[in-house]
């Protein structure tokens, strides 16, 4: 999808604790070099970004997972791993290196595009994303879905009408794929208001999730990390400090 970003900049007061733990943002997972976006990472180089996490005895798990051990005080060593969009290519790719690496992940689709693509990136390419089937295999491995919304739209712009459906009906939509209703809730472009957060919340999701929400809105518009091709290990470490200094505050 294309660049993502919010309508508000994070800012925590000094010192502050950071509320959730680490968790990183992944689209596609194919061949980069036709990407104008950067959101496309490479199969052997996402290989090398689990392969990082191990070498420090950090472990990939899906989001709920994740965040019910950290409720607990458990999640030192996890991190959390989400792909947006529900890209077909995520059960060819992205999840046999999971499976080889014994992560889990949370995979964010868009029930009302099953089958279809990612007409809302302008400049393309064009990319199929997943079937219901393949919601259901991707789900049958061990991998958690969670709600993208229906088309992939900006729901800050939406009646309150088309704001549940694309909140409580996208639910009930993966509920009747998967059997499960899901908790987790991805905000398409990042973009989430309290109008928004508040639909999330009705709809029966447990979280939501932008990329740097101001002001935070909890549970219901959690941080994430983007995680790039580009990303090589001294990256990865820059970006694991930067979380590390926003978990401790600047004067801590």
């Amino acid at each position: 999808m294309a660049t993502e970003t919010t309508t508000r900049t994070a800012q925590r007061p000094v010192g502050a604790p950071h509320p959730q733990p680490w968790i990183w943002m992944y689209h596609s997972v194919a061949d980069p070099a036709d990407d104008p976006y950067g959101i496309t990472v490479a199969r052997d180089r996402l290989d090398r970004h689990l392969t990082w996490l191990r070498r420090r005895r950090l472990t990939g798990v899906d989001v709920d997972t994740l965040l019910r051990a950290h409720a607990a005080g458990r999640a030192g060593r996890l991190v959390g791993l989400t792909f947006d969009d529900g890209y077909a290519d995520f059960l060819h790719e992205a999840l046999p290196v999971l499976r080889r690496h014994e992560c889990t992940a949370t995979v964010f689709v868009l029930p009302g595009r099953c089958g279809g693509s990612n007409e809302w990136d302008a400049l393309g390419p064009r990319k199929r994303l997943l079937t219901a089937e393949e919601i259901r295999t991707a789900a049958s491995a061990g991998m958690r879905i969670g709600s993208h919304g229906l088309y992939h739209q900006d729901l800050t712009t939406l009646s309150d009408t088309d704001l549940r459906q694309e909140t409580l009906h996208s639910r009930e939509l993966i509920r009747d794929i998967t059997g499960t209703a899901p908790d987790s809730f991805c905000y398409p472009y990042g973009i989430v208001d309290d109008r928004v957060a508040d639909a999330v919340r009705a709809a029966g999701y447990t979280y939501g999730f932008a990329i740097a929400p101001d002001p935070p809105l909890g549970a219901y518009a959690l941080p994430r990390t983007h995680i790039s091709h580009a990303d090589g290990g001294l990256r990865l470490r820059a970006k694991r400090l930067r979380h590390r200094f926003a978990v401790r505050g600047p004067g801590r």
